[in-house]
């Protein structure tokens, strides 16, 4: 199949017009908004698409998606709530059909590590009409600075099952980084990165750090998926939320994961940025407090 390509002196010419921008579907997510204050910087028109957007998308429904997806030319995609939930392959699909019918000449996809229903939606981007490329990530280091797991940290207990089984972390700023070079840069169609930090942690690694960088104490205690899903209902999280972090936690966190990527040094010619850091940072910002 032969796969059409633009450069990026044709991206910029694209996106400054009013008919042609970059399009971020869920712009307000971690890697969203930072692809987009990334694009923005770089000078390049740029919008979101959300339920509260004007014109919404709706992953659900698909009347209005042509209006959407009229006059993008680059198009970074991120599915809530995760591409492992059932059907997700069948909204990615119709979202295909829509931007080959609207000319949508790139597409970024960010995945999920180790989850069979996200592959196979990588498999529907890779052999669409449309140069493409895959984002592939497992736990973000921001789940612990921007969701839920502050509070867990905060409580001075993590009670998680598979407590023991090592993860390489991600940084979404290196996601958010990826993400736009292979929006904006010839090259990276067709490839898939497999995105990491440069270590492997534990929820105990995790836990020490966290001690060492705040002052604060943090045990780590590990528990059975039937008590981790009790303490997650007794927090009142969404059922559908309850049952995602059941899944991560219980079957992509098994093992699978417990390995390293190249795929910041393979986008970007540089390391990935490391979790300590990470904690520093977000410590310096308050986060923590």
């Amino acid at each position: 199949m032969t796969m059409k390509t633009i450069t990026p002196s044709q991206l910029t010419q694209n996106v400054n017009s009013a008919t042609a921008p970059f399009l971020v579907i869920g712009g307000s997510g971690k890697t969203g908004r930072r692809v987009i204050e990334r694009l923005k910087a770089l000078g390049h028109d740029v919008s979101s698409a959300s339920r509260s957007s004007n014109p919404s998308f709706d992953w659900n429904d698909d009347g209005n998606w042509n209006e959407v997806l009229e006059g993008v030319k680059a198009l970074y995609v991120t599915y809530h709530p995760d591409l492992s939930v059932p059907g997700a392959s069948d909204h990615i699909r119709a979202l295909l059909a829509a931007a080959e019918a609207q000319g949508v000449e790139r597409i970024v996809l960010l995945s999920g590590r180790g989850e069979e229903e996200a592959q196979l939606c990588e498999r529907l981007v890779l052999h669409s009409s449309i140069p493409a490329t895959v984002v592939r990530c497992g736990w973000f280091n921001q789940n612990f600075s921007e969701s839920f797991f502050r509070d867990l940290l905060l409580s001075g207990t993590l009670a998680v099952p598979n407590a023991h089984v090592g993860e390489g972390y991600v940084d979404a700023d290196d996601i958010a980084d990826v993400a736009t070079a292979a929006l904006t840069e010839d090259g990276h169609e067709g490839q898939i990165y497999q995105l990491t930090g440069p270590e492997l942690l534990t929820f105990r690694d995790i836990a020490a750090m966290f001690q060492e960088v705040t002052g604060r104490d943090l045990n780590v205690v590990d528990v059975s998926r039937e008590e981790f899903v009790q303490g997650l209902e007794a927090a009142q999280l969404p059922e559908g939320m309850v049952q995602l972090v059941d899944y991560l936690f219980n079957e992509v966190l098994d093992g699978r994961n417990s390995s390293l990527g190249n795929g910041v040094q393979r986008a970007l010619g540089r390391p990935p940025r490391d979790f300590r850091s990470f904690l520093q940072k977000a410590h310096l910002s308050g986060a923590f407090a």
